[in-house]
């Protein structure tokens, strides 16, 4: 009798893969070995929704998914509701008592050709100035980097979501990776999944603000609403220049903030209503405990701002606009918010083809820029809307190349360059 395991490889190779087809021009690739590093592992958490698709197919059903195998965990913190050790036993990949022994699996040589670091979920401490969770991110990738130090071997490093809760690590974990020559990618699954209009802002835009409108944890998912809008950004007219100062403006100075022009309401509205959401009300509906709104002015004159509206939205959206006063185009960053949550397998998509090439299809940098734009939104808040000037976030880079879900949908309109 077969294992799941083996299985699992064999529906992989046969014909089910028409189920769901390579995207167009990929080619099958030799399936990598793959270590999971992660906090919790429980059902609905990172490691299931990224994890579970690597052992068991995209619709978590064992059928087809990407050419990745799983062939070892740690997993740092036990819950009771944990399903690693389960998982570990129906796929047959063992689980280890450290970050080198999962890369090594308990040898002297590293035995994965590349390496997932979730660092999302878990009992860690607060920090009680920014209300940020400590999520080991950086003790995770240094452990990692010292394991390909020692064995003298570097493979491609996938960081789920920002580098870290703080600037310092983040800038740290950017170094040593370039440094080092790791190949390496971080963020969320926003920039990847589908958009509504699968409208195509092309490089080069003359794109004057992004607005963009989300819910949900100020640090947790602002840094999914600032990704949906960097991602966008970075595609403007000279590429990133990077940020000169960030403010946040919490519920009770929103209004005067929008009187100063800070904020645009039109804006808003586009972005809502590209989501089919409502902005009549916003001052009644809106809960004040835990809504504010992230401005952020670049070095090149453009701005962009986010609204974390809790109690208005429940999905992420965007509104831009360009230089030559077009009409505003507002884009819905559409999840699927039911299991399996299919978004990430855009994500996983992404990080399958960059394991597989080892070459970064979205950059490092803008991950390290979120991740200091977040830093600085997020403390700005609790510290009443003290504005930031970020020197440190001077960062340059070009745009990333992956596409999103639906950019080549052959059911939808043909995409449009705005």
């Amino acid at each position: 009798m077969l294992n799941r395991r083996t299985l699992l490889k064999t529906l992989s190779a046969s014909s089910l893969t028409l189920l769901t087809p390579p995207l167009p021009g990929a080619p099958r690739r030799k399936v990598l070995r793959v270590a999971g590093i992660g906090t919790q592992y429980f059902r609905l958490s990172h490691c299931d929704v990224i994890f579970t698709k690597i052992m068991e197919g995209w619709d978590h059903l064992g059928l087809n998914g990407p050419q990745l195998e799983l062939v070892s965990m740690y997993v740092e913190q036990k819950t009771e509701n944990d399903i690693s050790v389960a998982k570990s036993k129906t796929n047959n990949v063992p689980i280890y008592d450290s970050i080198e022994e999962a890369l090594t699996c308990g040898t002297d040589k590293l035995k994965c050709d590349a390496v997932l670091s979730i660092a999302e979920h878990g009992n860690y401490e607060v920090d009680p100035t920014t209300h940020q969770r400590k999520y080991p991110r950086r003790r995770f990738f240094d452990a990692i980097a010292d394991v390909f130090e020692k064995t003298g071997k570097v493979v491609p490093v996938f960081n789920d979501k920002h580098l870290s809760w703080n600037w310092r690590d983040a800038k740290a974990m950017y170094d040593r990776a370039r440094k080092m020559k790791i190949p390496m990618q971080a963020g969320s699954s926003l920039p990847f999944t589908w958009r509504y209009p699968n409208t195509i802002i092309p490089v080069g835009a003359k794109i004057k603000t992004v607005t963009g409108v989300a819910f949900g944890g100020l640090e947790s998912y602002g840094f999914h609403a600032l990704e949906t809008i960097q991602c966008l950004m970075e595609r403007r007219q000279g590429g990133e220049t990077g940020i000169k100062s960030v403010q946040a403006y919490p519920y009770e100075q929103m209004w005067e903030a929008e009187k100063a022009g800070r904020w645009n309401r039109e804006a808003v509205v586009t972005a809502l209503q590209a989501a089919g959401k409502s902005a009549d009300n916003l001052e009644e509906r809106l809960r004040t405990e835990d809504s504010s709104i992230y401005v952020i002015d670049y070095l090149d004159g453009t701005k962009a701002v986010c609204c974390m509206f809790n109690g208005i939205t429940d999905e992420m959206s965007v509104a831009v606009e360009f230089e030559n006063n077009k009409k505003l185009l507002g884009q819905w960053f559409k999840m699927e918010l039911v299991y399996p949550f299919r978004h990430f397998e855009q994500l996983v998509r992404g990080i399958d083809d960059f394991f597989h090439s080892g070459k970064e299809n979205t950059p490092l940098e803008r991950t390290l820029l979120t991740t200091g734009i977040l830093n600085r939104a997020v403390s700005s808040h609790f510290a009443g809307g003290k504005k930031y000037i970020t020197p440190e976030l001077a960062i340059q880079y070009r745009p990333g190349k992956w596409h999103f879900a639906n950019q080549f949908e052959e059911n939808f309109p043909e995409p449009v360059e705005y």
